[in-house]
């Protein structure tokens, strides 16, 4: 069965959206499926993250959301015999999923937090710890709802690390930070010029591919004494997670990444449709919703209180168990062509 995945990122929007549904694509490649990428807005280094992974990519006209991105879609699933359509993205309003159904495919929104008028569509998949079916009043009688951190979608690398134990040092001195694929605002030098405050840290800071600021921070690092280290784009997330004591994250999905890896972490508010995320998180005490201004005494605190991170790993990896995909992946291959979700 083939899935088409109509979904963009770029500097501004992040690459969150594009990149969650990779994880997808790999589990439903494993399965024995096929799947393709159908964007209109992306940078080189998405575009070229994604055909890296062997997936094909092709690129619309239209305006990312309109009416003629919906036409295009449905015109391309066609042509492709394509089984499913996985749209997300909060340009993908009811008319979309209208046009998208009325073309007679399938169709799976990945969402986070009710952002269309209606749904139309055969699934709804929300990941968040705070996804309840009340955001999704308004939809069609056959539209199934797949929510919260049990459809977490984790990329394939995470798999090989089912099992392991993480070791808590009496005090957290190696720090992870990760705050998306573009951060635009550059509060990446923002955390590491704080945390440059704190004495006897090593810090590893990741940076996407689509990050506009990478030679800035780059700089910081001339200092021979610096024990700081950037990483563009890294392709080994979970070792860089098992390296560190603890995280500096966005509130954005690499959260469920940390909680599945059981690494503790100040999780900020980057964008607006984090803010849920970073507060439920707090409030389930699977992580600490922090700011610029407060990260460096946040992290003094919490490096010294082992009981904390040991509490906070705990709950992280009972929170999310990694299958999360092949949980969506079976869902999507219950429902036979023709037919609705039961």
């Amino acid at each position: 069965m083939k899935l088409l995945i109509r979904a963009d990122g770029n500097a501004r929007m992040g690459t969150g959206h594009v990149m969650r549904c990779l994880s997808l694509a790999q589990g439903w490649r494993r399965a024995g499926g096929e799947a393709c990428f159908v964007l209109a807005e992306a940078t080189p280094a998405l575009e070229q993250r994604l055909q890296s992974e062997g997936f094909n990519v092709a690129r619309l006209s239209a305006p990312a959301g309109s009416a003629g991105d919906a036409g295009e879609t449905a015109r391309l699933a066609r042509e492709r015999g394509i089984g499913w359509v996985v749209v997300d993205g909060y340009h993908f309003d009811a008319d979309f999923q209208r046009a998208i159904k009325t073309a007679g495919v399938r169709l799976l929104v990945v969402d986070d937090y009710g952002h269309a008028s209606h749904y139309s569509a055969d699934y709804i998949l929300n990941q968040n710890l705070y996804a309840t079916a009340g955001l999704y009043t308004q939809r069609e009688p056959h539209t199934r709802l797949l929510l919260g951190t049990r459809y977490a979608l984790l990329r394939q690398q995470f798999n090989e690390w089912r099992g392991w134990e993480r070791e808590f040092p009496s005090v957290a001195r190696k720090v992870l930070v990760t705050l998306g694929g573009s951060d635009p605002d550059n509060v990446t030098g923002k955390i590491v010029d704080a945390l440059t405050q704190i004495s006897g840290l090593e810090v590893k800071a990741l940076i996407g591919g689509s990050n506009p600021h990478r030679e800035q921070l780059q700089s910081k690092i001339r200092n021979p004494e610096s024990k700081i280290s950037f990483a563009v784009d890294a392709p080994n997330m979970p070792e860089l997670m098992a390296w560190a004591d603890v995280a500096v994250a966005a509130g954005g999905t690499t959260c469920w990444e940390l909680a599945f890896m059981g690494l503790p972490s100040l999780v900020l508010v980057l964008a607006d449709n984090q803010r849920a995320v970073a507060d439920a998180l707090d409030a389930a005490a699977v992580a600490r919703k922090t700011t610029p201004e407060r990260v460096a005494g946040d992290l003094a605190s919490l490096q010294a209180d082992l009981d904390s991170r040991r509490a906070m790993s705990h709950l992280g990896r009972k929170l999310v168990d990694g299958d999360g995909v092949a949980r969506v992946t079976a869902c999507l291959e219950s429902v036979e062509p023709g037919s609705h979700p039961q």
